[in-house]
This record gives C-alpha cells, sequence and structure tokens, in this order.
C-alpha cells in the first residue's frame, strides 16, 4: 500500500533512476539545503540514507541567508562548483529557483529538485523535479514538508536498489528506513505544515521512535538542553524545543551547525554542538525580545479607528535583524489577529520579507496576486498558505504597505478578522485530571489543522506572577478544587493584573513534570478578566 502511495508522486520513478545510476557510478552528490529545521532535517535525512545505500561521495551546502539569499541561487552554484559535484539535489528549495537550475545545468551538473514549496506557473529546467504540489502531481498528501517528500524520494530509492539487486550484489545491509523517521517528524512539526493523515502518521511514528530513544543523538542532546525528557515527549515539543535551537543556526549563524548535530553520532561531540545552538537560541530570544518592544511601540500609538482600519500589518524598522523577523510577524500575528510582513535590510537595495497568515488567508496566493497587479513591486517571493518570505526595495515599502493592507482588507470579513476560539466546553472538577491529560497526550500528535482539544471555564485567581520574562505562572481555583496555570508571552502591560480577580479562559490540559511530581496544568490560550 505504501508503495502504491509514493509511486503516485510525480517524476519518483525517474528520480530513482537518476540517484541509482549516481551510487552506482559513485558520483560527486551535494545536497543544498534550506536554513530552517525543514532543510536541515532534509539534509540530513538524505545524507544518511543516501550513505547507508552505498554512496560514498555525498556532502552538502547550505545557503548563509546574509551571503547568498534563500535556495538554489546562481551565487550559490558558483560556490557549490568549487567541490565539482556531478549531482546537486536540493531538498526544501530549488522550485523558485529557475536561474540556480540553469547555472548549474550550464556548469554541467545534473539536478534534482525536491521540493513542497508551491511552485511558479512555469517550473526551472532540472533533471527531475519531485513535488507533490507540481501540476499534473496525483500524490494525494499536498501537505508534506521538504523532509517528508525526500523521505519518500529515499524510500522508493531503497525499493528501486532494491529490486536491482543492489544491497546483495555490494554486500551492504538493506537500509531500514523507519530509522529516520525521528528527522521526519522533527522537520514536519517545526515546518508546522499541516498535519492531514500522512502527515501524522510519520510524526507519529517518529515520536515513538524519540520516545523510544532510537533517534539520531543530535534530537535527544537538544531535547536535554531544552529541559526535556526524550521518553515523555509530545509533538510540540519537537517544535518549540528542538526546532527552536536548530533555526536559531540559520537565523543568526549558519545552519550548518544545526547539520551537524543532526549527523554527528558521538555523544559527547553532539552535546557541545547542542550547547552552542542553545547559547544561540538564548541570543535570538535577546533580539527578538528587542525587536517586539519597538513594533508593539509603533503598534500602540495608533488609535482605535487606525487599528480597525489595519488589516494587513507591514512593518520595517533599519535596525532589525532579518533572521529573527519571521518570528516577529508570528508573534504580532497571534497578537492582532492581521496578516502580518516584517522587514528588514538585506543590502543596500534589498528589504527581505517574512509573511505570517490568519485562516481564510492563502498568504502566498495573495503575494502572487500582488505580483500579478503591480508587476515591479515584489521582486521574488515563495511560500505556504500560512508562511512566505519575499524581497521588496526599500523605496517600495510605503507603496507595499498600501497595497498589501488594501488587497487583504477586500479579501478578508470581519468575521475572518475576529479571533474566534472553538471550545470544546468545560471540564468539571473530576475531569480535571492526570488520567484525562494523559490520555489526550497520547491522543496525539497535535498540530497544525488538526488541533489539540481545548475547553473553556470561569476560575478565581489566587496567585498570579511573571515567570521567564513574559510568561504568567497563576494558582486557579475551581470548586474548591486548586489548579496551576501559565499563559506564555503575555502582554505585560496588562499582565499580571492583582485587581482581577476572576478571568474566563480557554485552555489545553497539560502535564507538568518537576523533581519526578506530575501534576495537570492547564496552558492558557486566552483569558479575559471577568
Amino acid at each position: 500500500m505504501l508503495c502504491c502511495l509514493i509511486m503516485k508522486m510525480k517524476n519518483i520513478n525517474e528520480a530513482s533512476r537518476l540517484l541509482a545510476l549516481a551510487i552506482r557510478e559513485q558520483q560527486r552528490i551535494l545536497i543544498v539545503g534550506d536554513f530552517d529545521a525543514d532543510g536541515a532535517t532534509s539534509t540530513a535525512l538524505a545524507i544518511r540514507a543516501l550513505r547507508s545505500f552505498g554512496a560514498k561521495h555525498v556532502s552538502y551546502l547550505v545557503p548563509n541567508r546574509f551571503e547568498y539569499g534563500y535556495g538554489l541561487t546562481p551565487e550559490l552554484v558558483a560556490e557549490a562548483c568549487k567541490s565539482k559535484p556531478d549531482l546537486i539535489i536540493t531538498v526544501d528549495n530549488g522550485i523558485a529557483n529557475h536561474a540556480g537550475v540553469l547555472a548549474a545545468k550550464k556548469a554541467g551538473i545534473q539536478v534534482l529538485v525536491t521540493d513542497h514549496h508551491l511552485p511558479a506557473p512555469t517550473l526551472p529546467l532540472a533533471d527531475v523535479i519531485v513535488n507533490p504540489n507540481q501540476p499534473d502531481d496525483h500524490f494525494k498528501s499536498k501537505q508534506l514538508a521538504g523532509v517528508g517528500v525526500i523521505f519518500y524520494v529515499m524510500l522508493a530509492l531503497r525499493r528501486y536498489l532494491l529490486d536491482q539487486g543492489w544491497f546483495a550484489s555490494e554486500k551492504l545491509p538493506e537500509p531500514n528506513m523507519s530509522k529516520l523517521l525521528d528527522l521526519v517528524a522533527l522537520g514536519t512539526v517545526a515546518d508546522l505544515v499541516q498535519l492531514d493523515q500522512n502527515n501524522r502518521v510519520l510524526v507519529h511514528q517518529g515520536l515513538l521512535r524519540i520516545k523510544a530513544g532510537q533517534c539520531v543523538p543530535g534530537i535527544i542532546a537538544l531535547l536535554e538542553c531544552a529541559g526535556r525528557n526524550h521518553s515523555r515527549i509530545v509533538a510540540a515539543d519537537l517544535g518549540f524545543a528542538v526546532g527552536a535551537r536548530l533555526n536559531a543556526a540559520g537565523r543568526l549563524d549558519n545552519m550548518s551547525l544545526g547539520i551537524e548535530c543532526l549527523l554527528c553520532d558521538d555523544s559527547v561531540q553532539v552535546r557541545q554542538v547542542a550547547q552552542t545552538l542553545d547559547q544561540l537560541n538564548c541570543e535570538r530570544k535577546v533580539i527578538e525580545h528587542d525587536m517586539q518592544t519597538q513594533a508593539m511601540s509603533v503598534l500602540s500609538q495608533l488609535n482605535a479607528q487606525e487599528i480597525e482600519a489595519l488589516k494587513g500589518i507591514s512593518l520595517y524598522d533599519e535596525s532589525w535583524h532579518q533572521g529573527v523577523i519571521g518570528i516577529l510577524a508570528a508573534r504580532i500575528k497571534d497578537r492582532y489577529h492581521r496578516p502580518v510582513i516584517v522587514f528588514a535590510p538585506s543590502t543596500q537595495d534589498e528589504l527581505k520579507g517574512s509573511a505570517r497568515s490568519i485562516p481564510n488567508l492563502h498568504i502566498r496566493d495573495v503575494l502572487a496576486f500582488i505580483d500579478t497587479q503591480f508587476p515591479n513591486l515584489i521582486k521574488k517571493f515563495g511560500g505556504h498558505a500560512m508562511a512566505a518570505g519575499l524581497t521588496i526595495h526599500p523605496s517600495q515599502f510605503p507603496t507595499f504597505q498600501t497595497v498589501f493592507n488594501d488587497i487583504v482588507a477586500a479579501k478578508l470579513t470581519e468575521d475572518d478578522l475576529k479571533h474566534a476560539i472553538w471550545s470544546d466546553g468545560e471540564l468539571t472538577k473530576d475531569e480535571l485530571s492526570l488520567e484525562l491529560a494523559s490520555l489526550l497526550r497520547d491522543a496525539g500528535p497535535w498540530g497544525q489543522a488538526f488541533p489539540e482539544p481545548m475547553f473553556d471555564d470561569i476560575f478565581r485567581i489566587v496567585e498570579q506572577r511573571i515567570v521567564g520574562d513574559k510568561h504568567l505562572k497563576l494558582r486557579l481555583a475551581k470548586d474548591g478544587r486548586m489548579i496551576d496555570a501559565i499563559a506564555f508571552f503575555v502582554d505585560e502591560k496588562k499582565w499580571p493584573n492583582h485587581r482581577c480577580e476572576k478571568i474566563h479562559a480557554a485552555y489545553r490540559l497539560d502535564i507538568n513534570e518537576y523533581n519526578g511530581k506530575r501534576q495537570v496544568q492547564l496552558i492558557l490560550d486566552c483569558m479575559e478578566p471577568v
């Protein structure tokens, strides 16, 4: 059944034949990744798989976002040519890199593009393209992350090599592809793709391997840095604990550090790399906090009417760090429930923007519409429904700001702009239990388009205090029962509020583990004074 599923992916057979020939002839294979967690896991997975198949000359090159920009650019191809590769495999990028693919072909390098981003009307002239979102592809799971795409490519390649008798002839053990599912789970969760049925299976199986300690040492080392026990993690831990630290490398330094963490099998060395990533993540938090303070200061100066008229938010400051603008856009989007694009300077002649959207607005399609209606406004763009990236000229920012707001206003209704939280209702005092919390935890993985059950109720506040600078820790009471709760990234101008005695809160059940004790804890997604 799995083979039938994979074979519906367009060009999967062509990719298998291309890669099998490269392995048989021991060609020099270069993996070109992306500078986020999906790109890092995709790169590590491709290298681990190809080496287990018998490829002896496999290396990788990941673009530094500050020097080369995103994907297989002509500049990156020039750098790649120094190692004289015979074949370039893009992972989590390539579908929008027409010029880079052409530059590689002119240099005599074959190109296999594996990607999951939405394509433009024309495709790059690669030797083979595998992307479930390209035209005439009948693979049903269109929500695969980049790591999911390369996993299926390697799965099909293993089947092809097995049928050709490759492993027997080379006296190689038949690779167990399930060993790569930890990387698939990590990249899928970290990239915030929708957890459709196929992705849920991939993430669930990857989580099982991580919980059993059957994963790459780098994942366990990063979990330890975050204070997480690998045997009791949930899907969200892969994003907030592991993915955040991997992404810190791509945001502030070079994603090669993150890739090495996922490739390293030495337990001592991998912990040193993980600690470096943890330090980078701490630096990222400081930079993000400063940028967020500046952004909120700008928005707080707007009156109620101006905020109401602001349907799509675009912000820019010349001091902002381009590696952190995506996180800042997400924070502002969560606060105002508006599509947000945050820009930072890249060069003298270019601003890079990172966009985050809300339900019912496909942000990549919005950028495509803007590009059609205003052909000289955007230099380049790409992305998904909920997240995208683009570049513009600095002088065009005021125009873009107006155009983006107008187009978003035309596409969204007032109901779309209301932050509605769907609740499964109230829980009784007896249902606020470890048993139910454990059942819900085990029923996951929860994530994008498959949300964890949410409940709501009115609680009396017994205690409240800020922890970790921006999180509100509470002690709540209901029907004579005391229960702990926490709200992340609260507005510090509003909380703590010692005049507030009761709140109406929307929450998720969680389990807090500390010093060997397990207690029920509420994760508050929204709260209002009563």
